[in-house]
């Protein structure tokens, strides 16, 4: 389960934060310092930063600076200034909130960053040797982008759509058709699976299986 990191130096708000999100199913980890934050962090699995600007060794805006675009991060802090707000948002923090606070307005927003997140994950395939982005319609193997066709990115994007679910050939030849493919048939459908397949697979990572007779099946 994904972690929400509790970066707050005031023991008891951290505390009542931790309770609060526990109550609502959510995992946490506490930390009262920059370095005890950041050696939470290393340990991985964090998906939230509940982070305060002024901690005893630091500003948590290093933190979020050193961390931009890897973990999103949400302030919490008694700087209202407009300037410590601005420079929070370009930071690349999803939110800041100042002190004192609504317990069920923090909470709302932490679902709402949540499930922004949850929804762009599912947009994103990286395994390490294939990455599909399919907001950016971005293919890329070993790093290097893997030009396919729009007809290949269509497949891709059923296949993802439904990982470890069987696809018959009607299911995708329909759903195909209804984008404005051309497929008109199942050798149709199997030339270019077999060309994706050549593009994203080698004698170590397949993606795709041919399930005989009945359709295909992602397996990545």
């Amino acid at each position: 389960m994904q972690k929400i990191l509790v970066i707050e130096d005031d023991w008891e708000l951290n505390d009542s934060i931790c309770y609060v999100l526990g109550q609502e199913g959510l995992q946490t980890l506490s930390a009262h310092s920059l370095e005890e934050g950041k050696e939470q962090y290393r340990k991985g699995g964090t998906a939230l930063i509940l982070l305060d600007v002024n901690l005893p060794d630091g500003e948590g805006f290093e933190f979020c600076r050193r961390i931009a675009g890897q973990t999103p991060v949400l302030f919490l802090t008694a700087r209202d200034l407009e300037e410590d707000v601005l420079k929070g948002y370009e930071l690349g923090a999803e939110d800041y909130v100042t002190k004192p606070f609504s317990m069920k307005i923090l909470l709302k927003k932490i679902n709402v960053i949540l499930k922004r997140i949850q929804e762009k994950e599912g947009q994103i395939f990286d395994d390490g040797f294939l990455r599909i982005d399919l907001g950016k319609a971005l293919v890329q193997v070993r790093g290097l982008e893997c030009g396919v066709t729009p007809t290949e990115f269509r497949i891709l994007q059923e296949f993802l759509a439904r990982k470890g679910q069987l696809l018959t050939y009607e299911v995708l030849l329909e759903r195909l058709w209804d984008g404005g493919n051309q497929f008109v048939d199942k050798h149709a459908l199997a030339v270019n699976i077999n060309r994706l397949r050549r593009k994203i697979e080698d004698g170590e990572h397949r993606y795709i299986s041919n399930v005989y007779g009945m359709g295909y099946q992602w397996i990545g």
